[in-house]
């Protein structure tokens, strides 16, 4: 994802996908706008504070947030949340195309995140 090379350390925050819903809206989407959401998500990596253009709790959840990409006219977000400190779990993605988020998004991202913790209370 990073084009630029990164001392580990300098890292703030570490970047994990929970299942492959994340990556099935990556993969459907151009070149130009795959490189724009790895550069956002970059920032979201190594920024100490991250513009709330950029990075955003998602107002209404109980700890979801969203990573804003924005290219031309296009805006996308990627839903994510905290696990451990500083690790940042993403989860699903999708084209925004109204102002208001779709609940149906953000109904999912809340259903992949408590799969997520139990999944991982099982290990």
């Amino acid at each position: 994802m990073d084009k630029y090379y990164l001392k580990v350390e300098s890292f703030k925050r570490n970047i994990s996908v929970y299942k492959n819903h994340f990556w099935d809206f990556y993969n459907t989407q151009n070149k130009e706008v795959q490189d724009k959401i790895d550069w956002v998500i970059g920032l979201v990596r190594v920024l100490p504070v991250v513009p709330r253009n950029y990075f955003d709790h998602l107002s209404g959840t109980n700890g979801l947030f969203e990573i804003r990409i924005q290219l031309g006219s296009n805006i996308f977000r990627v839903f994510c949340f905290f696990d451990e400190g500083n690790l940042v779990i993403l989860l699903n993605g999708f084209q925004k195309k109204t102002q208001k988020t779709p609940a149906r998004e953000i109904k999912k991202a809340e259903k992949l995140k408590l799969e997520y913790y139990e999944d991982k209370s099982r290990k």
